[in-house]
This record gives C-alpha cells, sequence and structure tokens, in this order.
C-alpha cells in the first residue's frame, strides 16, 4: 500500500477498511455527539463503533457543560450516586448506538456497536455481572449496545454466563495466550447455551481487546531497566508480536469444526480488537500501532487525535499479523532469555486494569455527584439517596 499524504481537510480510512480493520472511536464522551463530532466520524472516515470509558466520561463529566441539563435533572430527582452515573453513561451510549444504527443494519450486527463499562464493584461474580449487564443494556435499550467485561479468572465465567443470557459481550484486558484461549472457550459455551435456549445468535456479536500499549509500556520499562543492546532492541515489539500470537489463535479456532457448527446458526466470530494504541513516544509516529496491527477481521479502536492523524496519512503495507506466527514466538523467546516473563506481566497487567476500573467508577461517581450539586445549587440539604458502593 501507499504511503500517501491526505489532502487538507479530507479525512478517510478507507485503505484500512480495505485491509479489513474496523476503526472505532475509543473513549466516547457527550462532546462528539453533540458537537456532531461522531456523525461526521462515521460518515467521512468509515468509523464502525464506539467504546466507552469511565475514566474519560469523568473528566468529561467535570469539564464539559453538555451534561449540565442532565446533571441538574438528576439532582432533583432522589437516586443515588450509582444509578446517576448509569444514567449519564446511558444516555451517552444511546445516543452513540442511534448514530451507529445504519453501520450495524449494513453489517447485519458485526459492526455499529458501542460497548461500556460495568462498574466492577457491582459485578463482582457471574450472577451480579449478568443482573448489571441486564440493567446496563436496559436502560440503554439499543440491539447494538454491548457491555465490557474483563478477561480475569472471574471475569471468564461471567462472560459465559452474559453470552448465554444473549448480551452482546466486549472482552476486555486479554494480554497472554492462555487466557484468551479461555475467553475463547468462555464465548463458545455461552454461544451453545443461547443456542439451546432458543436464543438468535445472529444478535450477539462480541470483541477482545489487547491493550496494546499498556503491553508495550510494561515490557519496554523492563527493558530499559536492563539496558543492553539485546535488551533495548526489543523495545516495541512485545505487543505486536502478542498479536500475532492471538490471531493465530484466532484463526485455528474459528477454523475448526466446533466452530462450524454454531456458524451455521448464525453466530458471528468474536474479532480481535487493539486497544491502547495511543503513541506516547514523541519520536514515533502517531500512527505506529494502526499500521503495525492490520489483517482482516479485526478492530482498532483510536481515541480522536490518533484517529484523526490515522485518517490524515496512513503507510500501510499489507497484512501485518497473518503468518507471522513463528516471528512472533521467536520475539517473546528473547524476551524470555532475557527474564522477561508474558504470564507474570499478565497477571500484573490484570491486577493493575482491575485497580484502574474501580478508581475509575469512583471518580465517575464522584464526578457526577458533584455536577448535581453544582448545577442545583438551590436544592435543600439532607437529600435522601445512597452514595454509591
Amino acid at each position: 500500500m501507499s504511503d500517501r499524504q491526505r489532502q487538507p481537510g479530507v479525512l478517510e480510512l478507507d485503505e484500512l477498511v480495505a485491509e479489513g480493520v474496523s476503526p472505532w472511536l475509543d473513549g466516547l464522551t457527550r462532546g462528539h455527539l453533540a458537537s456532531g463530532c461522531l456523525t461526521r466520524l462515521i460518515a467521512r472516515t468509515g468509523v464502525r463503533g464506539a467504546t466507552s470509558d469511565p475514566a474519560v466520561l469523568a473528566t468529561a463529566v467535570e469539564t464539559d457543560d453538555a451534561y449540565r441539563e442532565q446533571l441538574a435533572g438528576l439532582a432533583s430527582d432522589d437516586i443515588c450516586a450509582a444509578d446517576a452515573a448509569r444514567a449519564v453513561a446511558a444516555y451517552d451510549v444511546r445516543w452513540a448506538c442511534d448514530e451507529l444504527r445504519p453501520v450495524y443494519q449494513a453489517t447485519r450486527g458485526l459492526d455499529g456497536m458501542v460497548s461500556m463499562d460495568l462498574d466492577p464493584r457491582l459485578a463482582r461474580d457471574a450472577e451480579s455481572a449478568v443482573a448489571e449487564a441486564e440493567q446496563a443494556l436496559r436502560a440503554v435499550n439499543r440491539p447494538n449496545a454491548m457491555v465490557k467485561l474483563p478477561a480475569t479468572a472471574e471475569g471468564i465465567a461471567a462472560i459465559r454466563e452474559c453470552v448465554g443470557e444473549g448480551f452482546p459481550v466486549h472482552v476486555t484486558g486479554v494480554f497472554s495466550v492462555s487466557r484468551y484461549r479461555e475467553a475463547l472457550d468462555a464465548y463458545g459455551e455461552g454461544l451453545r447455551r443461547a443456542l439451546a435456549d432458543g436464543r438468535r445468535l445472529s444478535a450477539l456479536s462480541s470483541v477482545v481487546s489487547l491493550p496494546v500499549g499498556l503491553l508495550d509500556a510494561e515490557v519496554d520499562a523492563r527493558l530499559e531497566e536492563l539496558g543492553t543492546p539485546d535488551a533495548l532492541a526489543l523495545r516495541g515489539e512485545a505487543a505486536v508480536a502478542r498479536a500475532r500470537h492471538l490471531y493465530r489463535l484466532y484463526d485455528d479456532w474459528f477454523g475448526g469444526a466446533d466452530w462450524r457448527s454454531l456458524a451455521a446458526a448464525g453466530g458471528h466470530p468474536q474479532r480481535l480488537m487493539w486497544t491502547s494504541t495511543t503513541v506516547t513516544d514523541p519520536s514515533s509516529t502517531p500512527t505506529r500501532y494502526v499500521e503495525r496491527l492490520v489483517t482482516w477481521g479485526t478492530i482498532t479502536s483510536m481515541s480522536l487525535p490518533t484517529l484523526e492523524a490515522a485518517a490524515r496519512r496512513l503507510a500501510l503495507c499489507g497484512d501485518t499479523l497473518m503468518g507471522r506466527h513463528g516471528a512472533a514466538t521467536e520475539v517473546w523467546r528473547r524476551l524470555e532469555r532475557l527474564g522477561i516473563d508474558g504470564e507474570e506481566i499478565a497477571r500484573k497487567l490484570e491486577a493493575e486494569s482491575a485497580r484502574r476500573r474501580a478508581a475509575a467508577w469512583r471518580d465517575l461517581y464522584a464526578a457526577v455527584d458533584a455536577g448535581r450539586h453544582t448545577a442545583h445549587r438551590a436544592r435543600p440539604p439532607g437529600r435522601r439517596g445512597c452514595a454509591g458502593p
């Protein structure tokens, strides 16, 4: 593929889409919706989905006047902070689902989805996760909404149960091949249960995400601490190598006999998504992950600045994942010889991600409560309602 400069003001991701990659907007906020930004991205760049993030939403609630009217209404209601935060998040997801509904219909439910987080403190186990997912999806009330569930030891059971209940699921935070295999098996088991219960598999879309930037940051920090030429030469290679491993497993799993029966019943493959694609190194191109993670049937989720950079200029060179399993294995062998343990890193990143999710929801509750008080200062003290978990 060519490296061609876009004309000023023209935003296109046609080359990326032609390679089979679906671009999604990461970190959806009401500002993207009220300004018409998401509408333009769908129409002009081919954006095909969106993800929400409680940390991004908390900041937006604190700084964006677009939330003021709803916060004022919520201040006059006798509801707790948890329910108020759900209402704010559901409003954005519902609006984005409506914007992406034509994509959802055109792709028969494969794209056009919007994924939303669940408070991990309200979804501690499979049973509570199903209840929280059902409540969140009912609040949005759109067929192209999906719930995020972490690929932790506890989350795997929740993934299986939610898929079995017919809920579209975005599996987050896969950092290892072993955990990805568990997520795939949970998806398959959930689909078989859904089918046995008479549910339409064609209405069940699912994605699973590898946060490439987080994985590289952790590995690169350890390589820089070692400081040897062999170690420094491997910086920036771990996440792409892991993506190649995951895609090999994806290809094998969805090419197997077990999947063929589910596909015949209308099941969608659980597509791989690359997240945390923002490049923080100023010496590197901001589209490095977008360009290095290209293969058919995958998703790249990008923040708005990364998406705009990709839309203006991309240097694509065809499929970068298919048939690269051997090279990826060699990268991780070299890392292991340097003492970099992939499974230990995966466990560490899983735990850190869980702490960040919990902190983000605390911040969101605080931001929504502060916004409600600010928007309705005349309200008398002694407001009833819970303060969240």
